[in-house]
């Protein structure tokens, strides 16, 4: 049976966007590498980002906290108490369920009845943590129903998500955390920011760097993965507005991911089950392979966040709002995106193939301004003129654009290869070009070709990869 999925897995590591960790010695499972095709498009993504969110914005700015925080922060964000995932090890089948997904997966037995007031009992006990009873419930459920012939298991397993390091050679007893989320980082730095920035609120801190998470199960490629790369951002508001900057919020984050793929493949999922910060939020979703994927999260905070760290740290976190003339917290919104989700579902949906000619031909449509290579340069052949010319249009264009220059193989191989980049656009390089100075420009996405003036070059090109218009129309 064809596995898609697969064969884009040997496609990412075969032209160099993605390797498995450390894989001369078996990897490590769901660790994965950026390749030099893999970085130049991922940052490219977060370009991307940081200017949408950023670069174009005048009460939003950026920080890059650190990957280790006093361990003061996790208890009052409420992560030592519960950032937790409870399991099962089924012994029928020797897999790992997590509760939740385990529950659904039973109760959609079409032999279960009264499934709306299990699922109430269910949420009571999985909300409230109250495990030993939600085990006795689950098993009585596996009884009443004859399905222990699919589902038996010992206790429920209850782990932090957090990964525990040593801090300290010398003294052993001293440990920290590698940081689950970057949004800690913003909001223990919020008066630093504010004071050093002059800001007032309404305001956003951004930040983009790497998260760790213990994950029970980790699948799918970079989807879901151990180590990752967040794109977050904190937005600081008055109590009272936020569901006017949270509808703000939830149409521009939407704008940005419609310019990168075709709308028609989101939809949105409003949250029931909120994490303990939460008061609501709305998944943005993604289609991949025929199932919606949560892609971002739009949440309000509320000020959950800053007043357990002023409880705990007992500084000042407060804004004066003059008009009022009174103190108050900021509430939050928060739009959180996984970058490595991101690559994966730009990757996954720009990865075509189609029959031409009875052949098999791969490209990946990827949008031209997020493809870690814009342009290639090919002489047709090794002649020195040619090849003089060729280097001469490379070394003039590499200062505006990511081009590369290859001069090896036939010019039909040189095509699948930028094709299988997701190259955008081929310069051919050719004798008629020594007659009147024009080259051939090859387009990715339907093969055509074009005629180009070498002394047009970059303005063709500049309007091509030119984004200004979707910031000026969108911010």
């Amino acid at each position: 049976m064809y596995n898609k999925l697969k064969e884009i897995i040997n496609h990412a590591k075969l032209y160099g966007f993605i390797f498995k960790s450390s894989e001369i010695y078996n990897g490590i499972k769901s660790i994965y590498d950026y390749g030099p095709q893999g970085i130049e498009m991922k940052n490219n993504i977060k370009k991307f980002w940081w200017n949408y969110m950023v670069k174009y914005r005048d009460n939003i700015v950026g920080i890059e906290s650190s990957i280790f925080m006093n361990n003061k922060v996790w208890k009052a964000s409420g992560h030592i108490k519960n950032f937790n995932e409870l399991f099962i090890i089924n012994y029928i089948d020797n897999k790992i369920y997590i509760i939740d997904k385990l529950f659904y997966k039973i109760i959609n037995y079409n032999i279960i009845e009264n499934k709306k007031k299990i699922k109430l009992i269910f949420n009571y006990y999985f909300k409230n943590k109250k495990i030993k009873k939600l085990n006795l419930f689950l098993k009585q459920l596996i009884n009443k129903y004859n399905l222990s012939k699919k589902f038996k298991w010992n206790k429920i397993n209850n782990i932090n998500l957090m990964f525990k390091t040593k801090f300290n050679s010398l003294n052993n007893d001293k440990f920290t955390y590698l940081r689950p989320e970057t949004a800690q980082g913003i909001f223990v730095n919020i008066k630093n920011v504010k004071n050093s920035n002059r800001l007032k609120i309404p305001f956003g801190i951004a930040q983009i760097g790497k998260s760790f998470r213990n994950e029970i199960i980790s699948k799918q490629f970079i989807f879901r993965t151990r180590e990752f790369e967040q794109m977050e951002m904190q937005y600081f508001i008055y109590p009272g507005q936020e569901k006017k900057w949270y509808k703000y919020w939830l149409k521009s984050r939407l704008k940005w991911h419609y310019y990168l793929i075709n709308k028609k493949k989101y939809k949105l999922k409003i949250h029931k089950n909120l994490s303990h910060y939460c008061k609501f939020a709305t998944d943005i979703e993604l289609k991949i392979f025929n199932k919606f994927k949560e892609i971002e999260g739009i949440h309000f905070r509320k000020n959950y966040d800053l007043k357990n760290h002023k409880k705990l740290s007992k500084k000042n976190l407060y804004f004066y709002d003059n008009k009022e003339k009174k103190s108050y917290i900021p509430y939050v919104i928060e739009t959180s995106l996984g970058l490595d989700r991101l690559f994966y579902s730009i990757f996954t949906s720009s990865f075509k193939i189609e029959k031409i000619n009875n052949k098999k031909r791969i490209y990946l449509k990827l949008p031209i301004f997020i493809s870690p290579i814009k342009i290639a340069i090919f002489p047709i052949i090794k002649k020195n003129k040619i090849i003089n010319v060729s280097k001469k249009i490379f070394n003039f264009l590499k200062y505006k654009f990511t081009t590369i220059y290859d001069e090896n193989k036939s010019i039909g191989k040189r095509y699948k290869i930028q094709d299988s980049l997701g190259t955008p656009y081929c310069i051919t390089i050719d004798f008629i070009t020594l007659k009147n100075n024009t080259v051939t420009i090859r387009l990715r996405d339907n093969m055509k070709q074009i005629r180009c003036k070498i002394n047009k070059l970059i303005k063709y090109f500049n309007k091509k990869f030119d984004i200004s218009l979707f910031f000026k129309n969108n911010i």
